[in-house]
């Protein structure tokens, strides 16, 4: 269950990242960005298309979630279940931005599936601690 969280979450931040910089043509405006072009830009004033393109790709939230799905995948092969605010979180996140932006064909609804299973995993390891910590046996759910 939590690695299917990772790899969902991981596959999403790629492909929304790779998917700016090519579908969506937010890479070719690199030249701009690695020659300084950014410098001068200000996020107070209207966003000119370089600035625009790297909030879309590079300064997205796509290269920090594909970090945290990674995080996820190595809690994972560890045995550990991630907190649950990681769960919380990203729900929460992906809710406000499908009130915001709309469903779209079902992106945000991947980051919602993996914030589930997040929970769940978190929910079923807190009732085997606390049945431990009572002396009951109870048999882990395989995750």
């Amino acid at each position: 269950m939590v690695t299917w969280a990772g790899w969902l979450i991981v596959t999403f931040a790629t492909a929304h990242t790779v998917g700016a910089l090519t579908v969506l043509g937010a890479g070719q405006h690199a030249g701009v960005w690695l020659t300084g072009g950014l410098w001068n830009e200000s996020l107070f004033t209207t966003l000119g298309p370089a600035m625009s393109a790297y909030w879309l790709s590079i300064n997205s939230f796509g290269p920090a979630l594909i970090v945290i799905g990674f995080i996820v995948l190595w809690l994972a092969r560890r045995g550990i279940t991630p907190p649950a605010f990681i769960g919380w979180s990203l729900g929460g996140w992906t809710i406000v931005d499908n009130v915001l932006s709309g469903v779209g064909f079902g992106q945000g609804l991947i980051v919602l599936v993996a914030a589930g299973l997040l929970l769940v995993a978190a929910f079923r390891a807190r009732r085997l601690e606390r049945a431990a910590a009572a002396g009951t046996r109870l048999e882990p759910v395989a995750s």
